[in-house]
């Protein structure tokens, strides 16, 4: 238990990315306030993403940073913190805790562990979630993990009415996010077709700007079963549109957490990164619900902790024999 009284502690809590990384620090700050008296929550993040924290019910004070932590340290010195609850744990964050002097606790990267699964292929990663890894840094509070899941809150004003999608999708969808920040993270343009073709819903596809052309060929191949949300939407529609559909296909991307967070059927088609590396979906009230779709046994995998921008080895196996006729099985279900 924390030495000092924490009554009225105000903790500043970082992570400045990405999307999914965002929402798994959720479970931290809920436990925080439901477990700590009095606490005071705030947090720092980038100014595009804001919108992940900024509707939180646990969150008293969001601060964002457009280019540089600077913008925001005179800011936060002001506060007068008593705790850094370190969740992104690189020089950024470095430079906010030598800046506030305050006591900071820092989540474990495993860096060495996870750089000895991607080069020598050694598995010593321990079989944690990142959720848990996260909640050691606030574990000297007494805080424990209430097993409630992710949360994302969306105002109802920022929520997509069904009314605004095609008659054919109102009684139910699935929703097909089709991105991810990597090329070797994502299903090739044919596999997606193919998926589509074999979905039996009415399918809504999930993705930006970005995923606009190879919707495109999913939506000339499939027809009007599929309606085209991919750069309509800005974070919190997208987001609503995975709420409210049947099940979500995704890949390991932001839109599985989205989809974890709404404890929707997720099925997660994983390329060349491995759930090992703790992010896997993450429902643990209902664990079925999680599904982990991966090409298994291939000397190549994973290549990267993160992703690249074409197949290192030219074959793309982990995503080129992926089973479509499962995916949409298990998302029918």
């Amino acid at each position: 238990m924390y030495t000092r009284a924490i009554e009225h502690m105000r903790i500043l809590v970082i992570r400045f990315s990405s999307i999914g990384d965002i929402i798994l620090t959720s479970p931290v700050l809920r436990c925080l306030k439901k477990q700590v008296p009095g606490v005071e929550i705030h947090f720092l993040t980038k100014l595009d993403l804001k919108d992940l924290v900024a509707h939180s019910p646990y969150v008293s004070g969001l601060h964002v940073i457009k280019d540089d932590v600077s913008e925001v340290l005179p800011a936060l010195k002001n506060e007068r913190f008593d705790l850094v609850v370190d969740l992104h744990h690189n020089l950024r964050t470095l430079k906010v805790k030598r800046a506030l002097g305050v006591d900071a606790r820092s989540f474990p990267k495993l860096n060495i562990e996870k750089w000895m699964l991607v080069n020598l292929k050694r598995d010593r990663m321990p079989r944690i979630h990142i959720v848990d890894r996260y909640l050691s840094t606030v574990a000297h509070l007494g805080v424990k993990n209430d097993h409630e899941g992710l949360d994302l809150f969306i105002p109802p004003e920022r929520e997509i009415s069904l009314e605004s999608l095609p008659v054919t999708h109102r009684n139910g969808y699935i929703a097909l996010c089709i991105g991810a920040a990597h090329f070797s993270k994502r299903l090739p343009p044919h596999k997606l077709v193919e998926l589509a073709l074999l979905i039996n819903d009415p399918i809504v596809l999930i993705g930006g700007p970005e995923d606009q052309a190879v919707a495109r060929q999913i939506a000339d191949a499939a027809g009007s079963r599929v309606f085209d949300a991919t750069g309509k939407y800005d974070l919190l529609g997208s987001a609503s549109l995975i709420k409210q559909a049947k099940s979500a296909i995704t890949h390991d991307s932001g839109a599985m957490h989205v989809a974890a967070a709404f404890r929707k059927q997720t099925v997660s088609v994983w390329g060349n990164t491995v759930p090992q590396f703790g992010m896997g979906p993450y429902i643990p009230r209902h664990p079925e619900r999680g599904h982990i779709l991966e090409v298994m046994d291939l000397p190549c995998r994973p290549c990267s902790k993160i992703g690249f921008d074409h197949c290192p080895r030219g074959h793309f196996r982990c995503m080129e024999k992926q089973d479509p006729e499962r995916i949409a099985g298990l998302a029918s279900l």
